[in-house]
């Protein structure tokens, strides 16, 4: 506890702290129907370039959720932190300068997020690489199975195809007044980019 409440250990404390606000935040989100992560998500793709060959792109922004890197990071960064600052005590007697700590922890982060999201994104759909067979989908069904579906908001979705292999889409509705939650039929009608999907109510819900 000395060493998590040490003012040298103040960003790291910080860092926990938000990695908690941010689940606590997401599950109440998810409760009233909508989701954290698919905020990050959206406001990154708006903001940011996440192409494979950028350098968000080396994190691999765009084929692990935002949410699932920052915290990756936050946690990283939070041990190595304290970690550091543990060692320093026990050798030194003294904790390290919060700004000498802090840089070897973000640099650590960083790689943390590098090693293990390469691995989140061989388990996570990408929408760069399932691009070309998900284009297929377009007018498929699928059913909302997490969260709620509102314009620029999108909700998770499962669709199966000819083959009967099934797909985890994120879907949006084409109209601003429509929303879709969870069990609701869709049809899909325009890929947006990767597994991101506009659609509308399912015209021929019988046939599903």
């Amino acid at each position: 506890m000395e060493l998590i409440l040490a003012p040298e250990s103040a960003p790291f404390t910080v860092a926990i702290m938000f990695v908690v606000l941010l689940g606590a935040i997401e599950a109440i989100t998810l409760l009233i129907g909508a989701s954290l992560s698919g905020l990050f998500d959206h406001l990154a793709a708006l903001h940011f370039d996440i192409h494979a060959d950028s350098g968000l792109g080396w994190l691999h922004l765009g084929k692990v959720p935002v949410l699932v890197l920052l915290v990756l990071f936050l946690t990283a960064f939070a041990m190595v932190g304290l970690t550091c600052n543990a060692l320093a005590y026990n050798v030194f007697g003294n904790y390290p300068s919060p700004i000498l700590s802090s840089a070897v922890a973000f640099l650590s982060a960083l790689l943390a997020v590098r090693v293990c999201g390469a691995a989140l994104a061989r388990i996570i759909p990408s929408d760069e690489s399932s691009a070309v067979t998900l284009d297929t989908l377009v007018g498929h069904v699928a059913v909302i199975i997490n969260g709620t579906a509102k314009k620029n908001y999108p909700a998770q979705a499962r669709v199966t195809n000819e083959k009967g292999q099934t797909f985890y889409i994120r879907v949006e509705p084409e109209s601003e007044t429509e929303q879709f939650v969870v069990n609701d039929s869709v049809l899909l009608v325009k890929q947006i980019s990767g597994t991101r999907f506009l659609v509308c109510a399912n015209p021929h819900p019988d046939l599903l």
